[in-house]
């Protein structure tokens, strides 16, 4: 048996467990404890003891012990090759790992500014201030990075020929992004259709749903902090 270490609101964990799913792969999920105001300390013993970065996600597989989640789904695409989830000739690949480090590196660090939102607010004034302040600057940057993956997708139903860990990354942090009170879709049509499609694919809608029940669960309102609907 498959064996995952993930977190509620982890967006890496999240990434692992659409792979795991899409592939119709069995495996145990075990949730480790997070709260918005301490995060994940006490961290959970066996991450300690598995993972030197003392974080998830972890996965072990017949003795195999492995963390980080491109490395996780990269395995498992070679491991349980049908469904393929990475393209077939190395040009392809490529494009693939590139497109899935926009999302996990440059996308993920462009929304931070906006996690906050969801963290009970600052008793000091002065630095709510600052964050939301912070927040509405990094969501003009968020516009231009919706720029590229329009451009990217070019009217394509996915970032490469069929669905691949790409799109999967490219996904969480959309809805990340989303989650937090970020921009809208609207006005960019590929992007908005492709993401809507995801949504509804069934290892891609329980992520939504759970994390949406793990937000009602955990987080503070964002629509409360922002005075409108996120």
């Amino acid at each position: 048996m498959i064996t995952l270490y993930s977190g509620p609101l982890s967006l890496f964990s999240r990434k692992v467990e659409i792979a795991l799913t899409e592939k119709g792969l069995a495996f145990q999920r075990i949730v480790v404890p997070f709260n918005q105001t301490t995060g994940y300390d006490p961290r959970h013993p066996e991450v300690l003891a598995l993972n030197p970065k003392r974080q998830v996600p972890v996965l072990t597989d017949c003795g195999l012990v492995l963390y980080d989640s491109t490395v996780i789904n990269e395995y498992l695409d070679e491991a349980y090759p049908e469904p393929k989830l990475m393209p077939d000739t190395p040009v392809e690949r490529a494009r693939c790992r590139l497109d899935e480090l926009y999302g996990d590196e440059i996308l993920f660090q462009a929304l931070k500014p906006l996690m906050h939102r969801t963290e009970p607010p600052s008793p000091d004034r002065d630095r709510r201030i600052a964050q939301e302040a912070d927040a509405l600057i990094a969501e003009e940057g968020l516009l231009r990075h919706y720029d590229v993956l329009e451009q990217k997708l070019a009217g394509r139903p996915f970032f490469g020929g069929r669905l691949s860990l790409a799109d999967i990354s490219l996904f969480m942090g959309v809805l990340f992004i989303r989650r937090l009170g970020g921009p809208s879709l609207d006005g960019y049509p590929g992007l908005a259709e492709w993401y809507a499609r995801l949504k509804l694919r069934p290892a891609f809608a329980q992520v939504v749903a759970e994390m949406a029940e793990a937000d009602r669960r955990l987080s503070f309102p964002v629509a409360m902090r922002q005075g409108r609907s996120a």
